[in-house]
């Protein structure tokens, strides 16, 4: 199935990392809202329970080019939350591409990188993949890809963080 999605996940998402372990859409949403609640909150506890533990798993990013693994995908974002910047995003415009055991998201999360007073808004088109895992640990990410499609911003953002 196919459907557009109203939904919104932001600054105010909730952690609904207890609702993952329910079968469905539903379950499956609650992981995406508890991804969006762990990195605009900079949880790292929580954002570790949200990727699955397997070697595979992947992310592609303008920042961190391509890494596989929990632990690589672990170490990126605990060096960004504990860093000098700030970011924050929303996640918007989003189709569901939905199976019984796996579920596309993809959108656009519109945000803001803050490092010292320099602020730069960011625009990046987003896909993420997340996989029922089974009723003990239910729904987990395995796939991140996120793209900025404007040259100058991807250059300013990647010269902001370097």
């Amino acid at each position: 199935m196919i459907v557009q999605s109203s939904q919104r996940y932001g600054r105010d998402s909730r952690n609904r990392i207890d609702q993952v372990r329910q079968p469905g859409i539903e379950g499956a949403r609650s992981l995406i809202e508890t991804f969006y609640h762990a990195f605009n909150r900079r949880d790292l506890g929580v954002f570790a329970q949200v990727w699955a533990n397997h070697e595979l798993i992947q992310l592609n990013n303008p920042l961190g080019g391509m890494l596989r693994g929990h632990q690589s995908i672990y170490a990126l974002y605990e060096r960004i939350f504990t860093g000098p910047t700030s970011v924050w995003v929303e996640f918007s415009d989003i189709v569901e591409f939905q199976t019984d055991d796996m579920v596309v998201f993809a959108g656009r999360e519109n945000g803001e990188f803050i490092r010292n007073d320099e602020s730069l808004g960011l625009k990046i088109r987003t896909s993420r993949m997340v996989m029922w895992t089974g009723p003990e640990t239910g729904w987990r990410q395995v796939h991140h890809h996120g793209s900025i499609d404007d040259p100058l911003l991807l250059s300013n953002y990647q010269a902001a963080v370097r």
